[in-house]
């Protein structure tokens, strides 16, 4: 459901009182706000949003640079992913560039002429939203801006035309002239901008990427990927039901949870020494994740480490844990007690608790004494490499990780030891 956004006049009071004003000429006279908010070709010399940390100061104009280049209107030698992650990473490492490339990213996708450098400023802008939010400050401007393009494609294309034309008077004895483009080049505005509205609402309350690791290209072409066609990695389980509903609409557990777990037991994985905790061939992986993402099992599947470790990555790049955020707390405070642990579990949503009574049905297979004999993987071991995938601690802190990730794996073990599953066999 979308919820109103705030008004028109609300956003240029927002912008008076936050765009750090631009001047030109030799007599410094200061742009209007609407110019400063519209496509520009050239550099700019200071930031877009007022800032007294001269690190930002210094980046926002080169960052400026790299939005263009992304954008095709900067020339560059880097590919635009490099382009895009070089971006990502200067924004996820510095907080305070967030608002920055977003209103850069506002000003590049008003007034464009070319349709292309359209539809790619708001792919930038998607991509970025997949790591790391604006500040609260600024959310209710960018959620503005995006809602007014929910359904403005043929207001887009008529305001390109009558630019082109104005362009075109002005310049009519000029034959250098930027590309012009109001043909349809992909996809529609709106779809970029009801896909960012969308991941706006989630990375606002559930945060960006966490961790220590910078984002990668992998995570950059997912990123672009999820905008069209979402991910069967990475999405939250309820989008991953709403996809399958019809090819399964039977199904209570996710397609890709049960057949990756079916793979492996039909593999022989628990009797694979070393399951879960050997990684299987990374590029058999990948290939059997592009086929997943298809809704494709291949029949050509020999070692029980590659969907096992296909299982793992599913859980671990879960939108949101199988175990939601808010009951974290509780998890690691009962990491000792039986009887408490087993109680979290009730307490939560009716299809988080399904898929984790799936997972821990699965894992108290290869638990059984004849089993671990063979795989060398007790319920210690079982809970070492699975607790990771389906908790996750919210602290940047080493020591605090550290910590959590002792209870972490003692939660799990729990559950792997107490936790009554017989509701889950047979269940799809």
């Amino acid at each position: 459901t979308l919820r109103k956004p705030i008004s028109q006049s609300s956003m240029a009071d927002w912008a008076s009182k936050n765009l750090n004003m631009h001047t030109q000429g030799i007599f410094r006279r200061r742009i209007s706000i609407s110019n400063m908010l519209s496509w520009n070709g050239g550099s700019i010399k200071k930031p877009m949003l007022i800032t007294s940390n001269r690190t930002i100061k210094k980046e926002a104009c080169d960052m400026f640079k790299l939005v263009q280049s992304y954008m095709g209107d900067r020339q560059t030698r880097m590919d635009r992913n490099h382009v895009a992650l070089v971006t990502v990473t200067k924004c996820w490492s510095v907080q305070g560039l967030r608002d920055e490339l977003y209103i850069q990213l506002i000003r590049q996708t008003t007034d464009n002429m070319c349709y292309r450098s359209l539809a790619w400023g708001w792919e930038l802008m998607a991509i970025s939203l997949a790591f790391f939010s604006p500040s609260p400050k600024f959310q209710t401007y960018l959620e503005g801006y995006i809602y007014r393009h929910l359904d403005s494609d043929e207001n887009i294309a008529q305001r390109i035309k009558e630019l082109v034309d104005l362009k075109n008077k002005k310049n009519s004895k000029s034959r250098k002239k930027r590309k012009q483009n109001t043909e349809d080049e992909g996809l529609p505005i709106s779809t970029y901008a009801k896909y960012c509205y969308r991941k706006l609402q989630k990375v606002a309350v559930t945060g960006g990427k966490k961790g220590l690791r910078k984002p990668t290209v992998e995570e950059i072409t997912h990123a672009r990927n999820a905008i069209l066609t979402p991910s069967l990695f990475g999405s939250s389980l309820q989008e991953i039901m709403l996809r399958q509903q019809d090819m399964y609409p039977g199904n209570k557990l996710p397609w890709v949870q049960t057949q990756l777990s079916q793979q492996v037991l039909a593999l022989g994985g628990e009797q694979t020494e070393g399951i879960f905790r050997i990684p299987g061939d990374i590029d058999e992986v990948n290939a059997l994740k592009l086929q997943v993402d298809q809704w494709r099992i291949p029949s050509s599947l020999s070692d029980p480490n590659v969907p096992a470790s296909l299982l793992k990555l599913w859980y671990r790049e879960l939108e949101e844990p199988v175990i939601p955020q808010q009951f974290y707390k509780e998890c690691i405070s009962n990491y000792e007690n039986p009887d408490a642990a087993v109680a979290v579990v009730q307490l939560l949503p009716e299809l988080n608790r399904l898929v984790l009574c799936y997972l821990i049905h699965f894992l108290q297979i290869f638990a059984q004494p004849s089993n671990v004999g063979r795989t060398k993987m007790d319920v210690n071991n079982l809970a070492m490499v699975m607790a990771p995938n389906c908790l996750r601690c919210q602290s940047d802190d080493p020591r605090v990780i550290f910590e959590n990730t002792r209870k972490e794996m003692s939660f799990l073990r729990m559950l792997i030891v107490h936790l009554d599953t017989s509701s889950v066999k047979g269940l799809l």
